[in-house]
């Protein structure tokens, strides 16, 4: 097929690609259209496959056009998309889906001529990025880090045994509790009341009921107005005063081990001595440390970076990223998006999610431009030398490592690669100078 076509550049990232497809080649589709029809279609009065295209033409005039206008388009832009010489830049996003403007004429005496407009990948024009001075925050492991690793390990270790009857329930305890959250008329249960649920008071359960759970006793009910945050995961309560009923359904305490050899051998065979496995624990958080503090220069790196390089990203391609974001959080609390979304709504972080999701994208395009740029490579010798790394880490045979790895899987890998020698050169060609130094769990946190 014959066709001319124009790009022309519009704001955010946007194009608008007008085409036009001849005459003779839209009435040869459309006769195309008709014999295949033709043959398939029954009309009384007719033999199947012997319906004169006059007959169709007379009977669904406007449809059939409509049908062979809308063929036409679809094919065409197919036909530009895979053209192999079409630069990257004029290809649309995956998630970015023509929209066609206007409306298009179909007349066989003239050529047809449409105009779609769809976002492409952001123009990327990098600023200075090496020579650079960059500070960075830091962190060092403290005696109370490898405590708190130790008390979470003697917590996964625990006994739970049932309570006294007559004991009151106290920090630490796992319970089950009946509780009903009432509607605004303080009778009308609602929906997300449960039955039989288990709740440990350790402040971290997503209710908070703990205060009012604490110093109850078995088969004991309590009645309570409780005022939910403002960003509580559930819209319908957030920012609300509701009354709440709980029942102390059953009640039992976490029996700690001794913090001695045993507790260590009972983690892994491979520790004799308490010092063994927190030797173990120090070398993990040092080397998970090694990896955040990598982490946090080449962020402070990007940030600079992206100070010199101005990028305007389509509206689809951050929507994709938020959308991403909300079903993470939503998979964390094991939720709807929909209902996140609402969140969202009301919560004065709508545009942090933004700000956050358009600055891992302007992060991310100055990375892969570079990776370009830079003429980033990854042989033979540098996926042998990984799988190495990764049987190493796991205690594996490096062969039945690499049973893991399908062709997806592989892909990834040489991405991941890709990505660590493009940072090697970042780290290499700017100056990166300590500054702050930041409590250990702050740093290592994702929102640190």
């Amino acid at each position: 097929m014959a066709i001319n076509k124009e790009i022309k550049r519009l704001d955010k990232s946007n194009v608008s690609l007008s085409v036009t497809v001849p005459k003779e080649d839209v009435k040869e589709r459309y006769n195309d259209m008709l014999k295949e029809y033709s043959k398939n279609l029954q009309i009384p009065g007719f033999r199947k496959g012997h319906v004169p295209k006059e007959v169709l033409e007379r009977k669904f005039a406007e449809a059939l056009k409509g049908e062979a206008m809308g063929r036409i388009m679809e094919s065409t832009l197919q036909e530009i998309f895979k053209e192999e010489n079409l630069p990257r830049a004029d290809r649309p996003l995956p998630y970015s889906t023509p929209e066609l403007q206007g409306e298009p004429e179909f007349d066989f005496e003239k050529d047809l001529q449409f105009t779609v407009n769809y976002d492409v990948l952001p123009e990327v024009k990098i600023g200075q990025w090496k020579g650079l001075n960059v500070e960075y925050p830091y962190a060092e492991i403290d005696k109370k880090d490898i405590d708190k690793e130790l008390d979470e390990i003697r917590d996964r270790n625990s006994i739970v045994m049932d309570k006294d009857d007559s004991a009151a329930t106290a920090k630490g305890d796992v319970t089950t509790i009946d509780y009903e959250i009432f509607e605004e008329d303080g009778v009308t249960p609602l929906q997300i009341s449960r039955k039989d649920f288990t709740l440990t008071i350790d402040g971290k359960n997503i209710f908070k009921f703990d205060d009012y759970i604490t110093g109850m006793k078995k088969g004991e009910t309590k009645e309570f107005e409780k005022k939910f945050e403002s960003d509580y995961f559930d819209p319908a309560l957030a920012d609300k005063t509701r009354k709440v009923k709980i029942t102390l359904t059953a009640l039992k305490e976490k029996k700690l081990p001794d913090l001695d050899d045993d507790l260590a051998q009972d983690v892994d065979e491979k520790f004799k001595t308490l010092d063994d496995l927190k030797n173990s624990i120090k070398d993990r958080l040092e080397k998970h440390l090694e990896y955040k503090l990598r982490e946090k220069k080449i962020n402070e790196l990007l940030t600079k970076i992206m100070e010199n390089t101005p990028v305007t990203l389509p509206e689809s391609m951050i929507r994709i990223e938020v959308e991403g974001r909300m079903r993470r959080i939503a998979q964390y609390y094991n939720t709807g998006v929909e209902q996140i979304q609402q969140m969202m709504n009301i919560s004065e972080k709508t545009q942090e999610w933004r700000d956050n999701a358009e600055k891992a994208l302007h992060s991310r395009l100055i990375i892969e431009t570079l990776m370009e740029e830079q003429k980033i490579e990854v042989s033979d010798a540098d996926i042998e030398e990984e799988f190495k790394s990764i049987a190493a880490a796991n205690g594996a045979d490096i062969e039945e490592v690499k049973k893991h790895y399908n062709e997806e899987a592989l892909f990834y890998m040489k991405e991941d690669i890709r990505e660590k020698k493009i940072t090697d050169i970042l780290l290499a060609e700017n100056t990166l100078k300590q500054g702050k130094k930041e409590n250990y769990l702050d740093f290592v946190s994702d929102n640190g």
